[in-house]
C-alpha cells in the first residue's frame, strides 16, 4: 500500500526541487512533473516527488483526517 501526503510547498529551488512543509516537518522534493507551481501551494507527495497539485480545501480536509487518525492510534495505545 502507497501512501501520498498534502504537503504545502515552502521554497522552491533552481533544480526543479522544493522545500515542502507537512506537520512542522520540512523535506525537499522534486516537482519536475508539475507545472506552475508557487511557494504556497499544495502537492501530494510521495517518496521524494510532487505527483500534482491540490486544492487547499482539500489538502486541510486530508490533513485533519491524519490528525484525527492520530488522535484514536494515542487513545488505542493508553
Amino acid at each position: 500500500m502507497c501512501l501520498a501526503i498534502p504537503a504545502k510547498i515552502t521554497a522552491l529551488h533552481d533544480n526543479q526541487m522544493a522545500t515542502v512543509e507537512v506537520g512542522g516537518a520540512q523535506q525537499d522534493v522534486c516537482v519536475a512533473l508539475l507545472e506552475d507551481v508557487y511557494p504556497g501551494d499544495y502537492v501530494i507527495m510521495h517518496v521524494g516527488y510532487a505527483l500534482n497539485k491540490l486544492d487547499p480545501e482539500e489538502a486541510a480536509k486530508t490533513l485533519e483526517l491524519f490528525k484525527e487518525f492520530d488522535q484514536i492510534k494515542a487513545n488505542a495505545l493508553v
